[in-house]
């Protein structure tokens, strides 16, 4: 009877952790992130750490829109298209855009960043997503930094999601580079609306770039297990 009860109990939890893994496909990327890299064509490390604040902030339940992760991956140049929305339940590329960062931190590359005002720099680091508004770009989303003294003045400094017609590829043919925001990540008119609707309502966004004084000052990076 004992060796029935004990097969029994087994047999549930094999089935239970079956089942959890199969409804939470976000524990296939522990063991896929070099896979999921080259497949999204994104930098491993910006894959890496988005993925793990994810799974951080998901558990936190601080992320209401957890379907979609959305990386902005400063450390490719603003000649490619850098900006990438991963919907989490699917493990899917939804979106693959270009995206500015500001004009004082590089021309085709972005390689300096700040969280004062008036810098016309890009702020880096983790993000939530708030409000839609409409200003002087039309439809945007603001978004609030999380990280203390990195880029917690994002909203004082009005860095936003919004369209520009500078974001083309045009420009890209004529001077090797898109145009530059004033530390905004402004993405392409035709898509920003698609863009803002899906990753509206508290999801994360992660600016990314191999900035050495970032990478020490994170306690979202240094607490990664």
């Amino acid at each position: 009877m004992k060796k029935l009860l004990l097969f029994s109990l087994l047999v549930l939890f094999s089935t239970q952790a079956f089942n959890n893994k199969a409804s939470n496909p976000i524990e296939g990327w522990k063991n896929s992130i070099a896979t999921l890299s080259g497949k999204f064509n994104i930098s491993i490390d910006a894959l890496q750490n988005a993925v793990k604040v994810y799974q951080q902030l998901k558990l936190a339940g601080q992320l209401n829109n957890q379907q979609f992760l959305t990386i902005a991956d400063f450390s490719k140049p603003s000649s490619e298209k850098r900006l990438f929305i991963i919907n989490m339940e699917k493990m899917e590329l939804v979106f693959h855009s270009l995206v500015a960062h500001g004009r004082n931190s590089g021309k085709q590359m972005a390689e300096k960043f700040s969280n004062k005002m008036e810098s016309y720099q890009s702020s880096i680091g983790f993000f939530i997503t708030g409000n839609i508004y409409k200003g002087k770009h039309g439809m945007s989303l603001q978004l609030e930094g999380i990280e203390a003294g990195i880029n917690d003045k994002a909203k004082q400094r009005a860095i936003v999601i919004h369209g520009a017609d500078y974001v083309n590829d045009a420009l890209i043919k004529k001077q090797g580079y898109i145009g530059r925001s004033l530390g905004c990540p402004a993405v392409p008119q035709n898509q920003v609306n698609d863009i803002i609707q899906t990753i509206k309502g508290s999801s994360l966004f992660y600016i990314h770039a191999p900035d050495k004084t970032y990478l020490q000052k994170s306690n979202f990076i240094r607490n990664q297990g």
